[in-house]
């Protein structure tokens, strides 16, 4: 845990992919009301889901370092279920501050469940983890635990925040890849295991032919942070957030409302 020798301005390093980690950082700053925060997306490395785990284990620590570098913040979160199961280990090994990584919440899946069939909708390569198999065999064991990754709902959330045009059957699709396996007639819980997803939680409820509840684990990451700050000071004044990309384009820049909903004012380029 931190200390009272913290700098009150050492922000919060809120990284993902995308724009996903908003889902991360939205419940942070309601607990935590003057958090400085730098929110990191790696725009040039978008999407993360499709790509081979070996280059997203050497690319996330690296801009990780580079990251804290340059903004020296006290705690940093990896946002982003993909690069959390993949790379934790590795940023942690790396960095010399706390690292919260963000998990595909099956524990309460699991404790929550009456059906005792859970699933799990995230990116193709959040699914396919040794780390989820881990969290199934600790957590769900008695339960099925079904999986699908939808690597359209992660652009279709991209391009809803820049306000461009999305095809509107996307979220009953992403849904339909577990409802449609074996199983899926009885599912009562599913883990939004990319950080995108809350972001459409309302869609995919609407798609749903039966009460169904989506969980994920953003108010536990919150609750992490404050956690491990201890003691160290907040500033006296929210400040302005930072948003930092790895590319800065026209596509970024539509982002720029959506960002100042949760305080980012301020759009840089890695």
């Amino acid at each position: 845990m931190l200390d009272a020798t913290t700098p009150p301005d050492a922000p919060v390093l809120f990284f993902d992919s995308g724009v996903g980690g908003l889902t991360i950082l939205g419940p942070a700053k309601a607990l935590m009301s003057h958090i400085p925060v730098v929110y990191a997306a790696d725009s040039a490395g978008f999407p993360y889901g499709t790509k081979p785990d070996s280059e997203i284990a050497a690319r996330v620590p690296a801009l990780l370092g580079r990251l804290v570098e340059r903004y020296r913040p006290r705690i940093a979160v990896i946002a982003c279920n993909t690069a959390a199961t993949i790379a934790l280990s590795h940023v942690r090994a790396a960095l010399d501050i706390p690292v919260v990584g963000t998990v595909p919440a099956i524990k309460p899946a699991a404790i929550a469940s009456r059906t005792r069939v859970i699933g799990v909708l995230g990116t193709d390569a959040t699914v396919r983890q040794p780390y989820v198999d881990r969290l199934t065999a600790e957590h769900g064991a008695d339960c099925t635990v079904l999986r699908h990754g939808s690597a359209a709902l992660v652009a279709y959330v991209e391009a809803r925040l820049r306000g461009a045009p999305a095809d509107p059957s996307v979220p009953a699709d992403a849904l339909a890849g577990l409802l449609d396996q074996p199983g899926g007639d009885r599912m009562d819980m599913v883990v939004l295991a990319c950080t995108h997803f809350p972001l459409v939680q309302d869609e995919l409820e609407a798609a749903a032919p039966r009460p169904i509840t989506f969980l994920d684990g953003a108010a536990g990451i919150a609750r992490r942070i404050a956690y491990l700050n201890g003691d160290a000071p907040w500033p006296q004044t929210a400040p302005e957030g930072i948003a930092v990309f790895t590319r800065v384009d026209a596509e970024v820049e539509k982002l720029a409302p959506a960002l100042a909903r949760f305080g980012l004012t301020q759009i840089r380029a890695l």
